[in-house]
């Protein structure tokens, strides 16, 4: 897949660039894994890059691989032994002060298990060095918690030394379906909702759909499940290391929400587990997994509270692959198929509501949520507010808009404004919004 968007990420990094002519400079990339980090980093306009990737090998095997990268990227022999980062490092600087060029550390995190003291000695020589030296200096890393660790916890040592911070984010919706659309000219609506459902707009995984020749909705779900296939794995590998010892619960929350649970007592009923709520704080606030989330303009302190997923591809893997991973370790994936093909158009209508409200995000100038009341008797799909012009347009989703009741979504936008003072003050256009207008 050719290279697309990234127009603004790309000048952020050129604009570093140049800075770094006159000072080192150093730029922190994160995101989560398979967004395009390391493409993005290698695209930072440089002429000269070297890359490090920080495989999980002994400290020593790795000087090795990055005393050949300098060799064969900056042409100069380097003499006598040279078994610690920190050495590497300080020849870096060294270089740069007499030429400058760009390195990037990728999977920077993986120094944590490698050798922890790998930080302060990179604060040490960056501090000593940086002025002299005409380093730009990009580091990656996928495993979120423990990059913001490194870089934005005051104990740690490079806490403050970044001076640009970047956090990648999936495609969004108009450049997805830019790349459908190179990819298949006369794609459907059905299409366009398959690929954002499985993907999320993630790089990587449009890359291993469409590169392939899964173009339409079918070829994209039988993908999925066929012998090998990367996706089987790929939230298990995600997230393994994020959680560590505890995943096994963890998984079982995450599979609940990607099934449709939205509240803690649902949850917990369903795992017979009581006091979640340590598990559910972090998964929100330290892992940035899942969002709390409310009716909007509710109050902090109201109580109709529900939880969901932020990642399409974690919902859709919950939902299917780790909810049915009896089916996935005994090989019977023609099964796993069979229950994919079969309930993807209930999960299709939820993903459309995410695409939607994406869509609207998108923009920067309007406050997106949805609505319900404590019984969840009344809900409204999504509401999209300006708080500008104080207008709100209130939508109910429907994949076929013939099944639209205008007479019924009156009913329920008169109940919400009744118990939203804001919305009251707005003036509001009810309608509705169909796959047609994706």
């Amino acid at each position: 897949m050719k290279f697309y968007d990234r127009e603004n990420e790309q000048r952020q990094l050129h604009k570093v660039l140049l800075q770094s002519r006159k000072e080192a400079q150093m730029t922190v990339l994160m995101g989560r894994r398979r967004v395009g980090k390391t493409e993005l980093s290698l695209k930072c306009g440089d002429e000269k890059v070297l890359y490090f990737f920080v495989g999980k090998k002994s400290e020593a095997m790795l000087c090795h691989d990055f005393l050949d990268e300098i060799e064969n990227k900056l042409g100069t022999p380097i003499i006598g032994q040279v078994s610690s980062f920190s050495e590497v490092f300080k020849l870096v600087l060294y270089f740069a002060e007499k030429q400058p060029f760009t390195l990037v550390i990728d999977e920077f995190q993986n120094f944590l298990k490698i050798n922890p003291t790998v930080f302060s000695d990179m604060q040490r020589d960056w501090d000593l060095h940086k002025r002299a030296s005409h380093l730009n200096l990009i580091i990656s890393g996928s495993v979120f918690t423990l990059m913001k660790r490194i870089f934005e916890d005051y104990e740690e040592p490079l806490f403050g030394r970044a001076n640009e911070r970047i956090t990648l984010q999936p495609f969004y919706t108009t450049v997805l379906k830019e790349i459908l659309a190179d990819y298949n000219p006369k794609y459907t609506k059905e299409d366009l909702l398959a690929l954002f459902s499985i993907t999320g707009g993630v790089p990587w995984y449009v890359s291993l759909l469409l590169d392939n020749g899964q173009i339409s909705k079918n070829q994209m779900l039988s993908a999925l499940t066929e012998e090998n296939s990367p996706f089987i794995s790929e939230g298990r590998n995600m997230l393994i290391e994020e959680f560590g010892t505890d995943y096994v619960t963890y998984f079982s929350i995450l599979t609940c929400i990607a099934g449709g649970m939205k509240t803690r007592a649902e949850i917990e009923g369903e795992l017979g587990i009581v006091n979640i709520g340590s598990y559910l704080a972090k998964l929100e606030n330290y892992y940035r997994i899942i969002t709390k989330s409310l009716p909007i303009f509710a109050k902090p302190t109201s109580k109709k509270v529900r939880y969901q997923l932020n990642d399409c591809f974690l919902i859709f893997w919950f939902r299917f692959f780790y909810k049915h991973q009896a089916l996935v370790e005994n090989k019977a994936l023609k099964s796993l198929d069979a229950i994919i093909q079969r309930d993807y158009s209930t999960l299709s209508g939820f993903m459309m509501e995410r695409y939607f409200a994406r869509k609207f995000e998108e923009e920067g100038k309007y406050i997106i949520g949805k609505w319900w009341d404590r019984k969840g008797e009344n809900e409204i799909d999504l509401i999209v507010a300006d708080p500008i012009e104080k207008e709100a347009w209130v939508y109910e989703l429907k994949k076929q808009g013939e099944r639209y009741d205008a007479k019924v979504l009156k009913e329920k936008v008169k109940t919400m404004v009744a118990q939203t003072p804001e919305l009251a003050k707005m003036k509001l256009h009810v309608g509705s919004l169909s796959m047609e207008d994706m």
